[in-house]
């Protein structure tokens, strides 16, 4: 009980832990209050709660954000053109990732800044662009989630063909390891396609599906994504002090 206590606080303490927290409270409350909504109708005063909570945290979260620049440039500055990446495609797919990142926040900062009424302009079209470069961040990362895996199955199909060779424990090892960076490709995969799915009906009416998931819809598949982030946050905390 203690050490699941400790863990939480851990998580808590750090900023990524505690904005992965909030953004799971915030999906799972988005889920229950739509589910409880849809089943009672508006009606429901703890679906509308719930609801109320979840646009809570979302405003908690892109205030969080308002910081967020400076880190984004200092980790896009150290990737660079990515010289170090073996792969091209994944070097440029990385750099335009970047850029798309990089971008989202001074127009995000516009767009909650319009909505607070600092300045004087048009909060849509700034939350229409904010949204469109979220997505094209997601859609890059699926891409590149996708070349790793085809990389990966390469690195397989040479790891079993040298394992038939030498069937020594290093060679297990790395094959072991290879099905565990599979893994984690596919959930970041699933992760990205449910993210990218909501940044989709968050876009303007008439652009695909834009605007008709109902509030359980969406906080299912940001649920879903927020989970599988918190799993892989503490994997690889789990793997650094291994």
């Amino acid at each position: 009980m203690n050490g699941s206590v400790d863990s939480l606080v851990n998580v808590l303490e750090s900023y990524r832990g505690r904005d992965k927290v909030i953004r799971t409270l915030c999906y799972g409350s988005q889920l229950v209050g739509g589910v409880l909504s849809r089943k009672a109708g508006r009606s429901s005063k703890m679906g509308k709660s719930l609801l109320l909570f979840s646009a809570q945290l979302s405003h908690c979260r892109t205030v969080l954000r308002l910081f967020d620049d400076l880190s984004m440039f200092a980790y896009s500055r150290s990737y660079g053109l990515g010289s170090t990446e073996g792969d091209p495609a994944l070097r440029w797919m990385s750099v335009l990732s970047n850029v798309a990142d990089q971008l989202y926040y001074p127009c995000e900062h516009v767009a909650w800044a319009a909505d607070a009424q600092l300045i004087s302009v048009q909060s849509d079209k700034w939350w229409t662009l904010s949204t469109l470069l979220w997505g094209v961040s997601l859609f890059l990362g699926i891409l590149r989630s996708v070349r790793v895996l085809l990389l990966l199955k390469t690195r397989m199909k040479k790891s079993e063909r040298s394992r038939q060779v030498d069937s020594s424990e290093a060679h297990a090892s790395t094959g072991s390891e290879l099905q565990r960076q599979v893994l984690a490709e596919v959930f970041s995969i699933l992760s990205s396609m449910a993210d990218l799915s909501n940044a989709i009906h968050w876009m303007p009416p008439g652009f695909l599906w834009a605007g008709r998931f109902p509030d359980w819809l969406v906080g299912l598949l940001g649920t879903t994504s927020s989970l599988i982030g918190l799993c892989q946050m503490s994997s690889s905390e789990g793997g650094a002090t291994a």
